[in-house]
This record gives C-alpha cells, sequence and structure tokens, in this order.
C-alpha cells in the first residue's frame, strides 16, 4: 500500500476557496514522488484512474456537488536552489508549495520576477498548471521547467516551450489533461530587477512608497488586491471568475465609439485585451445579488458565496452574465474557474 494519507467520504470545505460544502469519495495526500508512485500503482487509484483532480488550495474550482471521484494533493514543499549564476538564479520548488509563500522568499532575497503575482492564492503545482498572472506579469515568464509524474508512474521534465503556455491555459489544461501530476517547477529569477508598474494602477501605489525595490512593489499589489478582493476565509470566492477576452482591434474600436471609456490593453498588432470586470459593471451586476450569490461590490470580476450558495448557484449567476456581456458588447467572457462536476 502507498504511503500517501488516504480518507473517504472526506469533507472539502477547506479545500476550496468558495467554501462549497461538499465531499470527496476518497482524498488522498502524498509527500513526495515516491509515495504519489506507489499510490498510482495501487489499488486505491486503479478505479479512479479516469475520475479523478489535483487540487493545490482550490483556489480556481468551483464544485457543483460531491465529488464522486479521487481528489489528490500534494504535500511537497520542498525548496532548493539548483543553480546560481552572477544574475540568475535556479530554484526547484515542490507542488504543495503555497505560492505565495515562495514570492515572499524571492523578494525577501532580493531575487526578482514574482514580485507582481504577490497574494495570489493557490499552490506551485497549480500555478504551472493554470500560468497564473497579475499586474502585467505571468508565471510562465519565470518557469524553466516543470516535472511531472505519468498515471503509470514515470517521471517526465517538460521545458517551459512543451508546456505550450497561454493565457491562462497549458497543455496541462489541454492535450495533456488527467495524465501527469506536477511534482516540481524549477523558476528562473533575476538578481537584477526589470519592473512591470504599467498595468492598472500599480506605478501610483509603488511611488507612493517611496524607492522602487522588491518589497514595494510586493506590498504595492498586496495592497491593491486586498482592497478589490475579498478574503475566503469571510467571503467565499475564487479571485477573479472570468478571463479578460481577447478581442479583434477593429471590433475594439467599433465598441469605443459606442462607450468611449472602454479600457485596454495591448496583446498584438492584431488583438487587445478588455478587462471583463469593466464588461460586468457596464451590464450593471456590480453588487448585484442572486440567491444566496453575488458579484462583488469592489470588483464585478469577483463572485462571491454569501453563505449557503451552491455550486450550481454560482454558476447559474456566471452564466446570466455572460449572456448580458455577449448581448451587450458582442463579446464572449469565459470562467476561469473550472466547473468541478
Amino acid at each position: 500500500m502507498p504511503m500517501a494519507r488516504i480518507q473517504f467520504n472526506y469533507p472539502l470545505i477547506s479545500h476550496n476557496t468558495f467554501g462549497m460544502d461538499v465531499k470527496a469519495k476518497v482524498f488522498c495526500e502524498y509527500n513526495d514522488e515516491e509515495d504519489l508512485r506507489q499510490l498510482l500503482l495501487s489499488e486505491v487509484f486503479a478505479p479512479y484512474a479516469e475520475n479523478f483532480i489535483v487540487i493545490g488550495a482550490g483556489s480556481n474550482l468551483l464544485f457543483l456537488k460531491d465529488y464522486e471521484g479521487l481528489v489528490l494533493h500534494s504535500c511537497m514543499k520542498n525548496l532548493a536552489v539548483l543553480d546560481e549564476t552572477e544574475d540568475e538564479v535556479l530554484v526547484q520548488v515542490g507542488s504543495g508549495y503555497v505560492w505565495d509563500d515562495f514570492v515572499e522568499w524571492s523578494v525577501s532575497r532580493e531575487l526578482y520576477g514574482a514580485e507582481n503575482l504577490s497574494a495570489i492564492p493557490g499552490e506551485v503545482g497549480a500555478s504551472a498548471v493554470q500560468n497564473i498572472g497579475a499586474y502585467g506579469a505571468e508565471v510562465s515568464q519565470l518557469i524553466e521547467k516543470v516535472e511531472a509524474m505519468d498515471l503509470q508512474g514515470d517521471l517526465r521534465c517538460f521545458s517551459r516551450e512543451e508546456c505550450c503556455y497561454g493565457y491562462r491555459d497549458s497543455i496541462f489544461k489541454g492535450d495533456l489533461k488527467g495524465q501527469y501530476i506536477i511534482t516540481y517547477v524549477t523558476f528562473r529569477l533575476k538578481k537584477n530587477p526589470v519592473w512591470k508598474l504599467d498595468y492598472g494602477n500599480l506605478r501610483a501605489e509603488v511611488e507612493n512608497a517611496g524607492e522602487v525595490t522588491g518589497e514595494t512593489v510586493r506590498e504595492a499589489v498586496c495592497t491593491i488586491r486586498h482592497s478589490k478582493l475579498p478574503d475566503p476565509e469571510v467571503l467565499g470566492n475564487a479571485g477573479s471568475f472570468f478571463k479578460n477576452p481577447v478581442i479583434e482591434r477593429e471590433q475594439y474600436e467599433h465598441i469605443r465609439d459606442v462607450y468611449p471609456s472602454i479600457p485596454c490593453y495591448p496583446v498584438d498588432e492584431r488583438t487587445v485585451k478588455v478587462p471583463a470586470g469593466w464588461l460586468i459593471e457596464q451590464c450593471g451586476w456590480k453588487g448585484r445579488r442572486w440567491g444566496n450569490a453575488a458579484v462583488h461590490e469592489k470588483q464585478a470580476l469577483v463572485l462571491v458565496n454569501l453563505g449557503g450558495a451552491t455550486g450550481r448557484e454560482i454558476m447559474d449567476l456566471a452564466e446570466r452574465i455572460a449572456a448580458d456581456v455577449q448581448k451587450t458588447f458582442g463579446i464572449e467572457i469565459t470562467p476561469e474557474v473550472n466547473y468541478i462536476l
């Protein structure tokens, strides 16, 4: 039998930031690669080989009901410096390491690249699947390689290019979904900063703190995020619920003729990214309640559990919002959050 901890009918309320009161039929935690390998080759895993999920902190999940399969959770919290030069440091981090703890670790050592990604909930393994991003930065810009195990217990190392990263996307969400479980992620951090301060009001917040340092950028990002995003411990949520849509410049210009204040961020010569929160707010959803679910009063991109909401209630609210945005602007907005059936 594997050394992994195995529990049945396990409550997941503390493993999803929406606070859905659901259970997993089987819940397993593992401490290292050998634990995981033994689990995958065991009789416990065999019935669920096509009905399992891997979760970190559950910060981008919405459970619609009890999960009748197997839930895996990594307790691999190792961190090791693999290589160091005059300009860079390679750091290998276990998939169960809390993401923001890693950001704090890097900033405290004056290693740069992750500071804009401060205060994002979740764990390192999930960050590499989701390609988390904020304030003009994405984790894929830091990733050197991703180590993962297939369902037969064999290890494979993926280069950043092989991960096929896109906006909130990776090969682990696409072609290889359900085929690999991430064990380690290696990040390339810089000793000399290249600041990214031109997204939103980040520059103004940093300048208020005086000198631009990794610490002041991290503090500014945390301040902005905490002012807009509710604490999941108080109000269940998964942060940004929708992806910011990328549209053709021509479509954007047509919309701007009617809505002159519509913001955008250039993606390339042909496309721009439009803030989904702005679109939702223009449709009148900011602060509106739908049963026990609601759109947050300070940030229209965030859907919240007011207490006792079901997953389907939140999904229903999201679908109504998306339909209104489509009707008003002709733009499709899609969930960043993953629905777990």
